[in-house]
């Protein structure tokens, strides 16, 4: 057996637990050893019985003078009771519906128990964690640090424990350290086996936290060499060199009815010098809600099309394919190009000022010719049935719902372009509306290059917002009618669809509420029961819809579109509306259950209002009487800034929740450390070391195999 072998291998797995394991992700021997704990209980106190206080955390160790089941008709349970001895006391333990216990535990055995003093007509001990004291054994659920794991049912941290401890020691001498010996010694790191050892079995904090700070760095590291090959590799392509056209773009921008912000001016011209250029340009633009992106992306897009070329727009649902195509034609318009939409319900082409709907067939024919020279549409756009002429500008709108994986495969996925004897390659510029906090920036995305608009237009009005008590919301139900009478809409926000809904995700990429909340969700706001409410109760004379994920994607545009045009009074939405869709009519947003949000995306929210002349409200609605969640939502009113916001975000909820780990297909330790913004900095600078030394690691085949088994993980091979 290696640490490659499946678990069907190891014999003392039976197929119920290979089955239980797998749910937890571990599929070998490696991915036990590598499934680490999140927390320890401190059980290391170890105490003589007779000097036990109320409350505290402690390890007795003494012999069974008693043992036996008592069963409690009232609650039909039973309660197993022992009396552990030693030379300064007796004290009594507890365990609640763990009868096989007086098979396991004898009278006149020596034991280790560990857990919280309580009273119980004298002190005792509830329910403690246990085990047989072995005269030459090592604890290993007592007396010591105990590591407490990810669990699922059936597969508790104790027999996790058991079995770590059971076969690490078996395979500790295959575990091969693959880190350069100058960066251990550089950064202070432990060996990688001495490393795994300690972070299961701990003999102090200070070795769980050295243990921990190799693995991690082990991992961002990992992150950090292949995004930054991936860089090396787009680079290697050759792209279409599209010379500046001064004049042109002068001419363009001279002709908006408003005037671009220096943060606009500044980050078209860091584009249009990438697009001069014959290396692929791989650059992000980052900016606030409301900051212009779709302006500075049109900059270059009518740049790359008046050269020759053709530009696409990818969006990642259909209702924000089609804003962008309406808003491109809108500034388009006077510029003679015939821009294409494509999505999964809808074709339609704009050309001489004048919009036609038009045949699947027909636009995919009119692409492939190259008449149509700006195609706008999901991500179908890059799919084998669609073919472009001169594709030369991939603009791909909200990049944070893309981790590291699926911009790999994007750049994999783009056909390179014949044009005459070379194969030319496409630029990419992506988009997000979503600030990225720094260690972000260096770590998932250091791949990219970063253009931040980090202004908003002038005379954009300030959103007021404010926290609602549950007390104030007939106040605030009697604002918003008087807004609607005014001729303003209305949104209201709901964390789930349905009250049978536990968590309400609209896309699976993002966790972004509040999981780790303990309170019940039955207090949590739903949209069709919210809908109900509001439509019958509240605002019975009022014109009420609802949107959510489950809607198909016919329904989804109908009810975005009468809301747009006014026919709707009141939407009431899960965080389907959070990005990009723009109604300036609207100037009211009412957020439930804001507590459940992350800041972040509560600021996404409130940027769905404000985008018109009149004054625009938030308010943010919670159930909840803690203080940190009343401090959190104060964060919202107090910072305007939305990477101020990103910051303060990552901070709180941890990176998992900022994006969500799923769509990045990372390990949770290195998730859990992106927020250090010292430790991310150094991993990034040994790595680039190693890189400029070596980018093919040529010298370093374990830590290229490492790399390939990285990929491999996040389902790039």
């Amino acid at each position: 057996m290696n640490l490659d072998s499946p678990i069907q291998s190891i014999s003392r797995l039976t197929p119920t637990y290979q089955k239980r394991l797998l749910k937890l992700g571990i599929k070998n021997l490696r991915d036990i050893f590598y499934h680490f704990p999140f927390r320890y209980e401190d059980f290391s106190k170890i105490k003589p019985i007779g000097e036990l206080k109320l409350n505290e955390t402690a390890t007795i160790q003494g012999q069974i003078t008693e043992i036996k089941n008592i069963k409690t008709w009232k609650k039909r349970m039973y309660i197993t009771e022992a009396y552990i001895q030693d030379k300064t006391g007796v004290i009594k333990a507890i365990w609640f519906n763990q009868p096989y216990l007086t098979d396991t535990l004898k009278t006149g055995q020596t034991v280790s128990l560990s857990g919280k003093i309580s009273f119980d007509k004298t002190l005792c001990l509830s329910n403690p964690a246990y085990e047989k004291m072995q005269k030459h054994g090592q604890l290993c659920h007592t007396g010591r640090l105990v590591a407490v794991y990810p669990e699922t049912k059936g597969i508790s941290s104790r027999w996790l424990r058991y079995i770590i401890k059971m076969l690490l020691p078996k395979f500790l001498s295959q575990i091969k350290d693959y880190l350069p010996l100058e960066i251990k010694k550089s950064q202070g790191l432990l060996d990688l086996s001495r490393a795994i050892e300690q972070i299961h079995f701990p003999k102090t904090i200070k070795h769980s936290e050295a243990a921990r700070k190799r693995l991690v760095f082990d991992e961002l590291f990992l992150i950090q060499l292949f995004v930054l090959q991936q860089k090396m590799k787009w680079r290697k392509n050759i792209a279409p060199n599209i010379s500046f056209d001064q004049t042109l773009i002068k001419n363009f921008v001279e002709s908006f009815p408003f005037k671009l912000t220096d943060a606009q001016r500044r980050s078209a011209w860091e584009i249009l010098q990438d697009l001069d250029k014959s290396k692929p340009m791989n650059r992000l633009l980052e900016g606030d809600v409301g900051s212009g992106k779709t302006v500075v992306a049109a900059i270059a897009m009518l740049q790359a099309t008046k050269a020759g070329w053709q530009a696409a727009l990818m969006a990642p649902t259909e209702i924000l394919a089609q804003q962008h195509f309406r808003e491109l034609t809108k500034i388009l318009i006077n510029l003679d190009l015939s821009i294409g939409l494509l999505t999964g319900t809808e074709t339609m082409a704009f050309s001489a000022s004048e919009f036609k709907t038009t045949k699947k067939e027909d636009l995919l024919k009119d692409i492939s010719t190259g008449k149509i020279q700006i195609v706008v549409g999901t991500h179908a756009l890059i799919q084998k049935t669609v073919n472009f002429k001169k594709l030369a500008l991939v603009v791909v709108d909200e990049q944070h719902r893309f981790g590291v994986a699926q911009r790999a495969a994007l750049q994999k996925n783009i056909k390179k372009i014949e044009d005459g004897l070379t194969q030319t390659i496409p630029h990419l510029l992506s988009m997000t509306a979503t600030p990225i906090p720094r260690t972000l920036a260096l770590t998932i995305y250091g791949d990219l290059d970063i253009s931040l608009l980090d202004e908003l237009p002038k005379g954009r009005q300030e959103i007021i917002t404010k926290i609602v008590a549950p007390i104030q919301r007939q106040q605030a139900y009697e604002f918003i009618r008087r807004q609607i009478k005014e001729g303003r809409q209305v949104f209201v926000i709901c964390p789930r669809i349905e009250v049978s809904d536990k968590l309400q995700t609209e896309n699976n990429n993002e966790p972004h509420l509040m999981i780790n909340d303990n309170r019940s969700w039955d207090d949590v706001k739903a949209v069709k029961e919210e809908y109900e409410k509001l439509h019958k109760i509240i605002f019975p004379d009022l014109r009420i819809n609802m949107l959510h994920g489950k809607l198909k994607s016919k329904e989804k545009e109908k009810t975005m579109l009468d809301f747009k045009n006014g026919k709707t009074d009141i939407l009431v939405s899960t965080s389907v509306v959070e990005v990009g869709v723009d109604v300036p009519n609207a100037t009211v947003i009412m957020i439930e259950g804001a507590d459940r949000f992350g800041l972040a995306q509560l600021h996404q929210f409130r940027g769905r209002v404000g985008r018109g002349t009149h004054q625009s409200y938030c308010f943010l609605f919670s159930e909840s009487s803690a203080k940190n969640t009343n401090a959190r939502l104060k964060a919202i009113i107090n910072c305007k800034n939305g990477f101020e916001l990103a910051e303060k975000d990552l901070e709180i909820r941890g990176p998992g929740h900022f994006y969500g780990n799923q769509q990045w297909g990372l390990p949770d330790l290195s998730m859990a450390s992106l927020a250090d913004v010292a430790l991310v900095k150094n991993v990034r600078q040994e790595a680039q070391k190693l890189i400029t030394k070596d980018p093919e690691l040529t010298a370093y085949p374990m830590l290229c195999e490492k790399i390939r088994q990285f990929q491999k993980d996040i389902h790039l091979e």
